[in-house]
């Protein structure tokens, strides 16, 4: 029986990837600690291989009594402060995470964990000199707290493996979506905003791109990884590198939910709202050969089963 951590496992991305493992692997124990700040225990299935403990990551005496029990396998660091505005309006809340990444870090290597995993973001590239975005010669040029703090995560863990035998890989996430994610997050909030027939609201002239991969495809490729024994001591990609605007984002939503809102642009954000976000997935797709969910069809699942974001 292998035994997993996932932090901020009552969180989006955290409760689905424990969902899926419980559900492949019904012989492993799947624990989840989250201190509920922005995790909703309502996205975790009430299955008898997942454990949930409430526990804040950044607090080294609680998440040490977590590790020390269980020795774990391999451990999945998810836990962080996300969401542009909510990170803009708190920055010191979001520079405590610092301590969390320290803490995991060191319990993973003196707990003997075989390998970490730690959630980075698309943020660290910050506005783009090239496009797409590959982990190698692009530069890590944000100044965001939240992109900070992944930066120092990434570099942390990587010079702390130099000297210590802590195996790792480091996700770059392009903007994960799916049902169980924050309604103030930007696919959650124009349907939200759709389904309600209210206004569907755009910063600046929706004019910026992004790419978005369906939670599904993110899970598959996490598992994936896991089972082929991939990207060790490597920092990959993962996300579309299908690029639309936000504008031609709205409409599809708008469209798909047959709704009646009017589209409202409201002044742009005055930080971290790039122009272009698109990643360079080569180094995915070396390994991962599985077509993305097209996002018209992530959509219409999410549009199938809204109850979580119209909460």
């Amino acid at each position: 029986m292998k035994k997993i951590l996932i932090t901020g496992g009552a969180g989006f991305i955290g409760a689905s990837l424990a969902n899926a493992l419980s559900e492949k692997f019904p012989d492993w124990l799947i624990v989840c600690v989250d201190n509920l700040l922005f995790g909703d225990l309502r996205r975790l299935k009430k299955v008898e291989n997942i454990k949930f403990i409430n526990c804040d990551v950044n607090d080294f005496n609680s998440i040490s009594s977590v590790f020390y029990t269980y020795s774990f396998d391999y451990v999945f660091h998810f836990a962080a402060v996300v969401g542009v505005k909510q990170t803009l309006e708190n920055p010191m809340l979001v520079f405590k995470d610092i301590e969390g990444i320290k803490n995991v870090v060191h319990l993973s290597y003196y707990t003997n964990v075989k390998r970490l995993f730690f959630s980075s973001s698309s943020e660290v590239y910050g506005e783009p000199f090239k496009i797409p975005q590959d982990e190698e010669s692009t530069p890590l040029n944000s100044r965001l707290p939240y992109a900070v703090v992944k930066v120092f995560g990434e570099t942390y863990i990587r010079h702390f493996s130099r000297q210590h035998n802590l195996s790792w890989t480091i996700f770059r996430l392009f903007n994960i979506y799916g049902e169980l994610q924050r309604p103030d997050f930007v696919i959650s909030k124009f349907i939200k905003q759709a389904l309600k027939n209210e206004p569907i609201t755009i910063y600046g002239d929706g004019k910026q791109t992004r790419t978005f991969l369906y939670i599904n495809d993110l899970i598959d490729i996490i598992i994936f990884t896991i089972e082929n024994d991939i990207f060790i001591n490597e920092i990959v990609n993962v996300g579309s590198d299908n690029e639309i605007t936000i504008l031609e984002l709205a409409n599809i939503i708008k469209n798909l939910s047959n709704s009646k809102s009017q589209i409202v642009f409201l002044p742009p954000l005055k930080e971290g709202d790039m122009k272009r976000r698109c990643p360079d997935i080569s180094k995915l797709r070396m390994f991962y050969k599985k077509t993305f969910i097209p996002i018209e069809e992530g959509i219409k699942r999410i549009l199938d089963n809204p109850e979580f974001i119209l909460k």
